[in-house]
């Protein structure tokens, strides 16, 4: 049994205006890009990274950096909160997207002026990103890989992210009778049933994102590593429960070790994402730091690539400070195929000459600190008000 991705559609999808207010060490901050790739260049911590941050809650959940929104507010204006709203264009339309939270509130969307679900928000822009703190994916515990896992799940199947949530919630209700130390099976069999049941599509949507992602990677280039991927359960245990039946048997049979631990042990939370370096033939957390950042940038590509082919529309394209660990060769590459997948990509360095192999195809911002304020300017030309 496999999941169906998205019908394709045609057209492009692209940030064509970007505005951020009080926004971490923006102030007032508005990007108008002309072309598909945008270099964001100058020091650390001149607010470069706070830039893709805002893209990235032009998506559903947390953003890249996994923030509360209180964390985002400019402090030194006492300001009241943040905002970030952008143009996008989506095929043939376009559509005015904003994005706001105020102190002590939780954070707001509306599209074309009409308030939305957060989760909405995947309907409408695929958005994918790489960000230093994900260097340490294939070392770091199982939480790490299933983010990134669900970040490209969510990129084929919007729906992703509802699942998700009702998984969720009903966990939280399993686990709160668990500590209670309830046992009368009558009080499980409801929530047991909605974990069953979603977790069962949480899992059929993430395999077929891992398939959709291994095919793509045989049309990428040979420069970037390949990886066989897989989805296993806790200490690589291939059997774990994977249909619904199979789920809610389990979360039935195992209810007193759960109790035991407070916790439920079983389920789609305790899958892992493996990966093996083609190439050498060993898994990716055995690799060379270089290696595995080639390896997470290959499977960014395929992605990229797969996501292009199910739905005729590559996602944007988010990519932090990615050039500076790349030889020269590498960064040509990686620029000369995101410029053919037609990807919108906004990529940031500390110097220019990260970047000269893009040439004339990219605009370049550079991005500097003016005693805690980001000022980002074009040409000479203050995109700061």
């Amino acid at each position: 049994m496999t999941a169906n991705l998205p019908e394709p559609v045609s057209g492009t999808c692209a940030i064509e205006a970007l505005f951020l207010s009080h926004f971490r060490s923006h102030k007032v901050t508005r990007i108008e890009p002309k072309a598909r790739l945008v270099a964001l260049y100058g020091p650390n911590g001149a607010g470069k990274t706070n830039i893709l941050e805002a893209i990235s809650y032009l998506s559903p959940g947390r953003g890249l950096r996994r923030a509360v929104p209180e964390d985002i507010r400019r402090r030194e204006d006492a300001a009241p909160g943040w905002k970030v709203a952008a143009r996008l264009r989506v095929g043939d339309t376009q559509h005015e997207l904003e994005t706001w939270a105020e102190a002590g509130a939780g954070r707001h969307v509306h599209v074309d002026g009409k308030a939305v679900p957060q989760n909405r928000l995947g309907n409408l822009l695929r958005i994918l990103w790489l960000v230093p703190a994900m260097d340490r994916l294939w070392t770091e515990a199982a939480e790490g890989r299933r983010r990134f896992l669900d970040r490209m799940t969510l990129s084929f199947d919007p729906a992703h992210a509802d699942d998700a949530l009702r998984y969720e919630k009903a966990m939280r209700e399993r686990n709160r009778l668990l500590k209670d130390q309830v046992t009368d099976a009558h009080w499980y069999r409801a929530v047991e049933a909605q974990m069953a049941a979603t977790g069962a599509a949480i899992l059929l949507r993430r395999e077929a994102a891992i398939a959709a992602v291994t095919a793509a990677q045989r049309d990428g280039l040979d420069i970037f590593p390949k990886a066989a991927l897989a989805l296993i359960g806790p200490d690589a245990d291939e059997d774990f429960p994977r249909t619904e039946e199979a789920l809610l048997d389990a979360l039935s049979e195992r209810r007193n070790r759960d109790m035991s631990a407070g916790r439920t042990l079983v389920g789609p939370h305790r899958c892992d994402l493996s990966a093996i370096y083609a190439a050498k033939s060993i898994p990716a957390r055995e690799t060379s730091t270089g290696e595995q950042k080639a390896l997470l940038i290959s499977l960014v590509l395929a992605n990229v690539r797969a996501l292009a082919m199910a739905t005729g529309a590559a996602p944007v394209v988010l990519l932090d400070e990615v050039a500076a660990h790349l030889d020269q060769e590498r960064q040509a590459a990686l620029y000369d195929e995101l410029d053919a997948l037609g990807a919108q990509a906004w990529l940031t360095g500390t110097g220019r000459e990260l970047f000269d192999a893009l040439g004339a195809r990219a605009d370049y911002l550079q991005v500097t600190d003016d005693a805690g304020l980001s000022i980002v300017s074009e040409a000479g030309l203050n995109n700061q008000h």
